[in-house]
């Protein structure tokens, strides 16, 4: 791939990048396992959906009445996510960078909540996703709880972006879709507050695999 010193990654057009060896190596090597993670996601859920969790005595939880926010939630979500997708497919290097951190952020919720066993929070308003359900596999999944997986997309897109009025919006989004989520007892405080945290990881770590730099 032929890149001039003074190139950013926003300025490198698809057709320069796929040139490259280890660009197009990285990309098809992430759409692989991403999508055969996908593919797994409904069978995984269906295992812990049946184990014992433990239900946590979340003392700000158990005072916010019970709201169904679905709406909300889902709104906020994929206008974010649409922008994002949409922002991080006009740089193929970006787009890489987001491929790989949705990737291993897929991954370590598998390792978090496999290691995390708990059961919902009482006053739970079921949350129906229609995009996603078919990697879910069912409606009533309700032990996929720490880490938040809608925080953290949301927030993820929040590192992606690069314009300064779209990340404000991305971090607000992430702030009210996490608040959002409590009320309606979808998930723990804790799955709420660490999710930012393991995302901001699991990029870094996207960043040191794909070679991006921002």
């Amino acid at each position: 791939m032929i890149v001039k010193e003074t190139d950013t990654i926003l300025e490198i057009s698809w057709s320069a990048a796929w040139t490259s060896v280890t660009f197009r190596t990285r990309f098809l090597l992430g759409s692989v396992l991403f999508t055969t993670l996908l593919l797994c996601f409904p069978y995984f859920f269906a295992i812990i959906q049946k184990r014992q969790g433990v239900v946590l005595n979340d003392w700000l939880l158990y005072h916010l009445p019970s709201i169904d926010a679905s709406a909300y939630i889902f709104t906020l979500i994929y206008i974010t996510v649409i922008v994002g997708i949409f922002r991080a497919a006009q740089s193929p290097l970006l787009f890489l960078l987001f491929l790989w951190s949705c990737l291993l952020l897929s991954l370590s919720r598998i390792v978090t909540i496999s290691l995390v066993p708990l059961d919902p929070p009482i006053g739970l308003v079921p949350l129906v996703d229609p995009i996603l359900l078919p990697f879910y596999g069912r409606n009533d999944i309700t032990k996929d709880l720490f880490y938040s997986g809608h925080t953290g997309s949301v927030f993820l897109i929040y590192l992606i972006l690069q314009k300064k009025r779209e990340k404000i919006f991305a971090l607000i989004a992430t702030i009210i879709v996490g608040m959002l989520l409590l009320f309606q007892h979808i998930h723990y405080v804790i799955d709420v507050v660490f999710a930012p945290v393991f995302v901001y990881f699991v990029y870094a770590i996207a960043r040191r695999i794909t070679n991006v730099s921002l």
